[in-house]
């Protein structure tokens, strides 16, 4: 039986004004890349964890925990990455039909270049609006909403 509950006054604002906020600032990241005549957002999110995985790389199934994207959405993803260069599948030696994802120069690079204006984004529309405190506390709250809770 599902126990019902309703959310405060309280929670409810919080709520709209995080997905609001949310929306707004993924939107002008979004648009500076644009601007800069690069990729989406979600090609920096997996070229990052595949930066950060190292030579060994991930499997589709690591990146889908890590970046939180539907199965169908990464395969499409990542077909377009390895078009690009972006990326290298290998096969698994234990696992016939399983892949490790890589990341290539060329993928390092373009997620450097990128890095450029997401990176400026997050100092302009975070960092020069909020204090160093705020910050903190901002990203201390924010944690405490992960479920499972992790440290980032």
């Amino acid at each position: 039986m599902i126990e019902k509950a309703t959310p405060s006054p309280e929670a409810i604002k919080a709520w709209a004004r995080l997905m609001r906020v949310s929306r707004q600032l993924v939107e002008k990241a979004e648009d500076a890349l644009k601007e800069g005549g690069l990729p989406p957002l979600a090609w920096y999110d997996v070229l990052h964890e595949l930066a950060e995985a190292g030579e060994g790389g991930l499997r589709p199934f690591q990146l889908i925990e890590r970046t939180l994207f539907a199965q169908y959405n990464i395969s499409r993803l990542l077909a377009r990455l390895e078009a690009d260069g972006l990326v290298e599948k290998l096969p698994v030696a234990d696992d016939g039909r399983g892949q490790t994802i890589r990341i290539t120069d060329e993928g390092r690079e373009t997620r450097r270049r990128m890095w450029a204006f997401y990176g400026k984004s997050i100092a302009d529309l975070v960092g020069a609006r909020l204090s160093a405190a705020d910050l903190e506390t901002l990203a201390g709250l924010l944690g405490r909403l992960r479920h499972p809770p992790a440290d980032d």
